[in-house]
């Protein structure tokens, strides 16, 4: 008598074999049965019509701080995840010396856009070292299996104070107590160990990641904890990565290439494709590749859609700083979208200069917005990642004869004030996503960037995995699609076993029962939306889905029609899990 079977639903089970029709029976926390005659079970789910998908596996999150209040970890459990992976980037809570709290959440908040007031309010602390870290997480119960990694910025803070704040040359005795610290936190059950060197990434107060700048003698001398122990993954956000340094790439993969090849451990880095140099990931990936034949394994991680920016009333834009708009930012939407609809206002606010106290950064974030109109595209709803070139802002301006400002003041007026605009930052050169398909489909390429959890207040990634399903393996028409089946895999069995979670990712017979039930003909995405409720009703954006049926986390089912069932069986995962 099994406890649960999925019926004769059309079965993509993880391993890169096409659909086919298969009940799924589960017993317990463990799948039992795969087939047909399964035999009687106490409970019946129709999955006539539908997929079912084993659970997705979500590599690159920063739920560090969320994880400590939220059972739930949304938006990312709304997504078919049932596990995921933080503690990327070198950034995280542990271990951390009483009284350093308020560092570590400068640098989440810097990094990664995450309140810090929320981050303030909801994290209770009561930790000092990277074990009771883990503890206090497992105080906490979960809807998702959570792994971790441990963070550089956190360690190098706590061993060199100061020195390794302000990111000073580690000594051999840093370097040793660090390296003690990764042992201890792997020991305890860390996934591996993160850290960052991109320019891009600095605290709130503008002082890059500690790490940054760390010699081979620290990286290396880290990194061997990993060979030691013979298990862990070294991850970061690699020098160059938006092209802020063109020669970096080629340095980061050398040591990188090495790193792996004496540790004999997986180096996993971010990559995307950026406009400075259009075709340096084709360079990457080819050396990424040479690399692997030789011995080393590194797993350049790579998202689904454009990283980007979403401009709109409920984010920020270009005219949050003109003293008119300044006047109304107050009011609710709906009233606010009245008043910019009148002419007078409208003529006033694209008239006026911003004010002279204006966020210096914001500085910044309309410079990339004057110079990038032909990269700005409604992103409407349901949402459109692969917009052409000619729906962009400076396209349609060109048509109409219009200031591109202007078409943007009446786009963002649209969907009742609601509608945003996506400014394509990376992977979106070409103006397609040709580049992503070819970097998703490279056999070193590891899924992952939707840094559940992160950005905040103008990026919100964490539904990648739908859009992997729906885009990817449904939708597209602007190039080629790819197939079903390899999309789950590369989300599911791929990335567990990347972690070395090999009880996982795959839909057969003594794995863990971590499955989607997924009515695949009407899978949508929503539009991101702006909600108050993190902790001091700090604001996040937000996307759900339509179209998972169920989810199921050690055989029990945690969300029914996106709508969480109350059960709460997720664990804090310790360490590599046998197959």
């Amino acid at each position: 008598m099994h406890d649960l079977i999925l019926e004769g639903g059309t079965l993509v089970d993880g391993t890169g074999e096409a659909p086919r029709e298969a009940d799924v029976a589960v017993t317990g926390d463990r799948i039992t049965g795969v087939g047909k005659d399964l035999g009687p079970a106490r409970e019946t789910i129709d999955a006539r019509g539908k997929h079912v998908l084993p659970g997705l596996v979500d590599i690159h999150t920063h739920y560090d701080g969320q994880a400590t209040w939220d059972s739930l970890l949304t938006p990312s459990c709304w997504h078919g995840v049932t596990t995921l992976v933080m503690g990327n980037c070198g950034v995280g809570f542990a271990p951390v010396r009483p009284g350093d709290e308020d560092f570590l959440i400068g640098l989440m908040e810097g990094v990664e856009d995450i309140p810090g007031t929320a981050l303030s309010a909801g994290m209770s602390w009561g930790w000092e070292s990277f074990p009771e870290y883990l503890d206090a997480l497992e105080r906490t119960p979960h809807a998702v299996d959570l792994g971790t990694q441990v963070p550089h910025g956190a360690v190098r803070a706590y061993v060199m104070g100061e020195r390794g704040a302000k990111n000073e040359p580690a000594t051999p005795e840093d370097i040793a107590q660090m390296a003690a610290i990764v042992r201890e936190g792997i020991e305890a059950g860390a996934l591996g160990f993160s850290t960052s060197r991109t320019l891009v990434h600095r605290a709130v107060d503008g002082e890059p990641v500690p790490g940054t700048y760390a010699a081979e003698d620290e990286l290396f001398g880290i990194g061997r904890v990993l060979r030691e122990l013979g298990r862990g993954l070294f991850e970061l956000a690699p020098a160059g990565v938006m092209g802020e340094d063109l020669a970096a790439p080629a340095k980061e993969v050398a040591w990188m290439r090495k790193l792996s090849a004496e540790i004999g451990r997986p180096v996993s880095f971010a990559l995307s494709q950026h406009d400075v140099a259009k075709d340096q990931f084709r360079e990457i990936l080819a050396e990424c590749g040479r690399a692997n034949v030789d011995g080393s394994f590194l797993a350049p991680q790579v998202g689904s859609r454009p990283t980007m920016l979403l401009i709109g009333h409920q984010t920020f834009h270009p005219f949050s700083f003109k003293p008119t708009y300044q006047a109304l930012e107050d009011l609710p939407l709906d009233e606010r979208v009245a008043k910019l609809r009148d002419p007078e206002i409208r003529k006033r606010i694209l008239s006026e200069k911003s004010a002279a106290d204006m966020d210096p950064r914001m500085n910044v974030v309309i410079g990339l917005i004057e110079g990038g109109m032909e990269k700005i595209f409604p992103l409407g709803d349901p949402p459109n990642y692969e917009p052409s070139p000619d729906m962009s802002l400076a396209a349609e301006a060109k048509r109409l004869g219009r200031d591109p400002f202007e078409v943007l003041y009446d786009r963002m007026l649209e969907l009742d004030g609601r509608q945003l605009m996506m400014l394509a930052i990376l992977s979106y050169s070409d103006g397609d996503l040709e580049a992503l398909r070819e970097m998703l489909e490279h056999p070193t390429s590891a899924f992952g960037l939707g840094d559940g959890g992160a950005h905040c207040g103008a990026i919100c990634d964490a539904s990648m995995t739908t859009f992997m399903l729906t885009h990817w393996a449904r939708d597209r028409t602007r190039g080629p699609k790819l197939p079903v089946e390899w999309v789950v895999r590369k989300m599911t069995r791929d990335t567990a076993t990347l972690y070395g979670l090999n009880d996982r990712g795959v839909v057969a017979p003594g794995k863990k029962a971590d499955l989607n039930v997924v009515d695949w003909d009407h899978l949508q995405l929503a539009l991101p939306e702006l909600v108050h409720d993190l902790p001091a009703g700090a604001r996040r954006l937000i996307q759900r889905a339509r179209g998972y049926e169920a989810t199921l986390v050690s055989g029990v089912v945690t969300m029914r029609d996106g709508e969480h069932t109350g059960a709460l069986p997720g664990r804090v995962i310790r360490g590599p899990q046998s197959a």
